[in-house]
């Protein structure tokens, strides 16, 4: 194929499982070889009613599971993360943060192509170090370490740009039907939900783009 075929992925920073979808991904491109492939990130939020601020973790997990099931909610994320080494650090987390700031910082990168490597960090950040990924520093010193100006990330956080563009981007997730995260949009037809293994979403990309090819 002479054009780029898109993935689009929907996705949240405070989602585990969109962390392992990352890594996942990640492992299923490694094994594709004759493809020009473009990752988009595109904006979702799991729960839009977290206020700016964020909320205490431990007391936000309490309130959404009860403490029973909070005992082993985890183990399912550990076992599957150990496959590919995601580096889940559960106790370093003591805020649940708003993410509307962060998914403005990915769209942001977009403009130099570094959205697949913002979410990475952004990931990181949040899974592996236990950082606040609604603290406008951290995500502009981030944003410095993929290789995006640090300074001018943090100048236009400070502003509302881009702010109601990604609410209605999340909201347009929504429309068309994502109800959980991580979705993958193959080819910008197909849709695909849930980290899937790296040989699913090797064969289902691989499928789409054949057809895609076919149809042209």
């Amino acid at each position: 194929m002479s054009e780029r075929f898109i993935i689009d992925v929907v996705s949240d920073v405070i989602c585990p499982w969109c962390f392992l979808g990352k890594r996942r991904l990640d492992a299923a491109l490694a094994q594709i070889d004759d493809l020009d492939v473009f990752v988009r990130w595109r904006p979702f939020m799991l729960d839009p009613t977290i206020p700016p601020e964020g909320l205490d973790r431990q007391q936000y997990l309490l309130n959404k599971f009860g403490p029973e099931r909070l005992k082993t909610i985890h183990d399912p994320l550990i076992a599957a993360g150990d496959e590919l080494g995601v580096p889940y650090n559960f106790d370093a987390i003591t805020r649940t943060p708003n993410t509307l700031d962060a998914h403005r910082l990915i769209r942001w990168s977009h403009t130099v192509e570094r959205q697949h490597e913002m979410a990475e960090r952004l990931f990181m950040a949040y899974w592996a170090e236990g950082q606040d990924v609604s603290d406008h520093a951290v995500l502009a010193r981030c944003a410095g370490e993929v290789g995006i100006n640090a300074q001018q990330i943090a100048e236009i956080l400070a502003t509302d740009q881009d702010v109601e563009e990604t609410k209605a981007e999340i909201a347009h997730a929504s429309t068309i039907g994502v109800t959980g995260v991580p979705t993958y949009i193959l080819g910008q037809s197909y849709a695909l939900v849930g980290a899937q293994s790296p040989e699913v979403l090797a064969d289902a990309i691989g499928r789409v783009a054949k057809e895609l090819q076919e149809s042209a």
